[in-house]
């Protein structure tokens, strides 16, 4: 080989291997499609702490808009190198794709699942003065007093399609109760009409009506979820306390999770979904989430897929069944 080619080889691989380094110091983009602040917000940014012995930098970008359609999407046409991913969320992956006529995005298609990251309990809470008057004191008091008064009682939501609005409609068909539902803009305004006296109930996020169940100023009746919380272990579930009503098999929430573009290789999964497991599987993690009432729900991505999938015939059912739309 003379000394020219030599040159040249020496230059190429010189290249190759600056190019490599520069990919492998890259942060990484971890897109959260909510403004900052809010529990999967505060999340991310504690995970993002944690990975970077692991990983490296980890930046968060907030992209809210379009109830999180906008921060998805961005993720969904990026390429698959590992370097961008999305906490995505029920809303994100289950429910607005059937709630937007023209989602610019394909939930399961344009993805790769990495882990699901937490579960946040919903809680069906009643105005406290409200219930003390109507004498309900449990799920069953307020399941027979909506069957002997149909159309008396109403519960508000953060807007149509919300899961507030879902998790009401699914309790009112198994129940066999009618109750009107009134639609707010956002969880915040449905929580201070809920407190004012305005409406009867809602089904919140336990995140959210802690302060207020805690300050006595709402009746925590049930617990969506198939196991009680640990943060409120006294809560039943709307299983337990409503078996004699039709809710044996009542289970929804709030959860979220990390996903990349479709495409990303299974050693850049498996990395990945190490990293942020060994961090949810932390005490300090642990801890930080049981503040927000959040529980560590760490899979693979396997289990994590089919779980997203399972999701969507669920909400598929209670959008359809309610005719929600978001556009």
């Amino acid at each position: 080989m003379n000394l020219a080619r030599r040159t040249l080889l020496a230059l190429s691989l010189a290249t190759l291997a600056g190019s490599a380094a520069a990919q492998a110091g890259r942060p990484i983009r971890l897109v959260v499609p909510y403004p900052p602040g809010g529990p999967l917000d505060i999340v991310a940014r504690a995970l993002a702490e944690k990975v970077k012995d692991s990983l490296g930098t980890v930046v968060i970008e907030n992209r809210p808009g379009a109830g999180g359609n906008l921060g998805a999407d961005t993720v969904a046409k990026s390429a698959p190198d590992g370097h961008t991913l999305v906490m995505g969320a029920v809303a994100t992956h289950a429910i607005n794709p059937w709630l937007y006529s023209k989602l610019p995005y394909d939930p399961v298609r344009d993805f790769t699942p990495i882990t699901r990251v937490a579960q946040v309990p919903n809680v069906l809470v009643m105005n406290a003065e409200a219930a003390g008057r109507l004498g309900i004191r449990t799920l069953a008091d307020l399941v027979g007093y909506a069957r002997r008064n149909p159309g008396r009682l109403n519960y508000g939501s953060g807007g149509n399609g919300s899961a507030g609005h879902l998790a009401g409609e699914l309790f009112k068909s198994q129940a066999g109760l009618f109750a009107v539902h009134i639609p707010y803009a956002g969880a915040p305004p449905a929580q201070l009409a809920l407190v004012s006296g305005q409406v009867d109930f809602n089904v919140d996020n336990l995140a959210g009506a802690s302060a207020n169940i805690r300050a006595g100023k709402l009746k925590a009746l049930a617990v969506t979820t198939t196991a009680r919380s640990s943060a409120m272990p006294d809560v039943p579930t709307m299983a337990e306390a409503g078996r004699d009503f039709g809710l044996a098999r009542f289970d929804i929430s709030t959860w979220f999770g990390l996903f990349g573009p479709a495409g990303l290789t299974p050693d850049i999964t498996q990395r990945l979904n190490k990293a942020f497991v060994d961090a949810l599987n932390s005490p300090e993690l642990k801890a930080r989430m049981a503040t927000l009432m959040a529980e560590p729900a760490p899979t693979t991505p396997a289990e994590f897929g089919a779980f997203v999938k399972a999701e969507l015939a669920t909400y598929e059912k209670l959008v359809k069944a309610t005719g929600a739309r978001a556009d």
